[in-house]
């Protein structure tokens, strides 16, 4: 194969500079790098030549333009894999990357870990009501520590919703370290699958009803997108907590506002966000039984460098004719597999 003969590109930033490093060993292998701000000239060109997108994972950090749609499906007739850098892929259009032939990767499972422990941070800080206690600190004298008296979480109960790769980790942690009772939402995996996986399957309005913590751990797809709303939060203990790592859209912030400001609910762990990041004056950022952060919850040095170790190893072996083991769309493989025989005359296995 022809030195730069295959051609990839990225906008604005990598997950972990192990990514450039490790497709800059193959001499066949050229990467761009464009900015959101880049001019049409630029784009336009790197664009055309492009067989591999290496997209970021966070909708409101890359420029419209370079969402993947339609619209540069076109700009882009020799794409044959977008990657995203995360196990979300927010800014591409899965149905229309499928019409054209294009494969759709993500990195799942490679922080899981560092989300599973955001997750157990959240609880926790709920639970004993840490948040509050530093806020009092900050603001009052003379603080009285028994306005501030907390609940283990040792023996509660957790509902998750979404048994994937973040999932079953937060199931295992909370399980194995906080003896908790572990309920689970997956409409994708049996009874079997999920008690292997340490956790009870349930519905979802059972988990919304028993569970003193509901964690949400599930992609935003057409079927998870507005799944939590203010029927969903009717459902819940006054004494529980919401928490969600997972993806803003999943759940309605006007309802799930209303339950915490009337106190229906306990309180909430906010790693993501309708916008991101959401602005301080954001109505759930005004609550004090609010713990918030921005989309952080996979931002650690191990998981970025796990992140684009595996991106990009998936992507190498994919442009070398693998089938990627993170494949979101297989439906679209036929069609592909026409496309990458025609770009670089042989079949992919």
């Amino acid at each position: 194969m022809a030195a730069n003969s295959k051609r990839v590109f990225y906008v604005k930033y990598l997950a972990h500079p192990i990514f450039s490093e490790l497709l800059a060993a193959r001499p066949d292998v050229r990467l761009d790098r464009l900015e959101n701000e880049s001019s049409e000239a630029e784009t336009a060109a790197i664009l055309a030549a492009a067989h591999a997108y290496q997209i970021g994972a966070a909708r409101d950090e890359l420029a419209p333009r370079f969402h993947v749609d339609a619209d540069l499906l076109r700009r882009a007739p020799n794409l044959l894999v977008v990657s995203s850098n995360g196990a979300g892929y927010d800014p591409v259009d899965v149905d229309a990357c499928t019409e054209a032939g294009v494969l759709v990767v993500n990195q799942s499972g490679g922080n899981a870990h560092s989300v599973a422990e955001h997750t157990l941070g959240m609880m926790l800080t709920l639970s004993k009501r840490i948040i509050q206690s530093d806020r009092r600190l900050r603001r009052e004298r003379d603080v009285n520590r028994n306005d501030l008296i907390g609940n283990e979480v040792q023996g509660r109960t957790i509902g998750i919703v979404g048994l994937g790769n973040v999932g079953r980790r937060v199931a295992e942690l909370c399980r194995g370290i906080l003896g908790m009772t572990v309920l689970a939402y997956d409409p994708y995996l049996s009874s079997d699958e999920i008690a292997a996986r340490g956790a009870e399957k349930v519905e979802l309005d059972d988990l919304m009803r028993r569970s003193d913590f509901v964690s949400i751990n599930c992609p935003l797809t057409k079927e998870s997108r507005g799944m939590i709303g203010a029927r969903e939060f009717a459902l819940m203990q006054p004494s529980a907590y919401f928490v969600t790592t997972a993806r803003g859209f999943i759940h309605d912030e006007e309802a799930l506002f209303a339950a915490l400001s009337e106190k229906r609910i306990a309180g909430a762990g906010l790693d993501v966000w309708a916008k991101e990041p959401p602005p301080p004056d954001h109505p759930l950022l005004q609550l004090d039984n609010v713990l918030a952060s921005p989309h952080t919850a996979g931002v650690t040095r191990e998981a970025r460098q796990n992140m684009g170790r595996i991106a990009a190893e998936q992507l190498l072996d994919a442009l070398d004719g693998g089938r990627p083991p993170r494949l979101i769309n297989p439906e679209a493989w036929p069609r592909y597999s026409a496309r990458f025989r025609e770009a670089f005359g042989v079949t992919p296995s």
